[in-house]
């Protein structure tokens, strides 16, 4: 696997695990409503937004490169 494909991988896992973490987050602020846990939401919400940007960035950047 070359390291563009396991670049754009990774990205995609981390998209799935903090958009993951942005619902446990948000779940747990509304059993509790205090904490740190609306900001963690709110963290993990914007990061599984930026993620896919930067991914499609990525790809962009690396157009010349081939996946294998």
């Amino acid at each position: 696997m070359s390291l563009k494909a396991f670049h754009i991988l990774f990205i995609t896992v981390c998209t799935v695990f903090v958009a993951g973490f942005g619902i446990w987050a948000w779940t747990q602020h509304g059993l509790q409503a205090e904490g740190p846990h609306l900001f963690l939401a709110l963290c993990g919400f914007g990061l599984a937004v930026a993620l896919p940007i930067y991914g499609i960035w990525f790809l962009k950047k690396m157009k010349a490169v081939s996946f294998l």
